[in-house]
């Protein structure tokens, strides 16, 4: 297949895959189209300062490299819940349990 120019994706020296004049990664734009089923209009809602442009481009983007991109991002999923487990039940998170627990006993 030829290199595919996307007029709005920049990738850097660590080929990692962005969106020009931010720090918004592909991979980010993507995560929310499947992780809320967003299209690309609740995508520029929840991110303003994106454009359209932008977005359709990332995903085109991803779907001309999904199997590439689904590693990223089954990389990151195993790197969060190694750090998760790292954390373990922390003075701060189970503080923030107990305050769950309080509020649901409250009438």
């Amino acid at each position: 297949m030829p290199a595919i120019a996307y007029p709005h994706i920049e990738i850097t020296p660590q080929g990692v895959p962005l969106l020009p004049g931010t720090t918004i990664k592909v991979v980010e734009v993507v995560m929310d189209r499947l992780a809320h089923h967003w299209d690309a209009d609740e995508i520029q809602r929840q991110h303003p300062h994106l454009g359209l442009a932008q977005i359709h481009s990332a995903l085109a983007y991803y779907y001309d490299h999904q199997i590439e991109v689904d590693k990223d991002i089954d990389r990151r999923l195993r790197e969060s819940d190694e750090a998760v487990a790292q954390v373990g039940n922390s003075a701060l998170r189970a503080k923030v349990q107990r305050a769950k627990v309080e509020r649901a006993r409250r009438p």
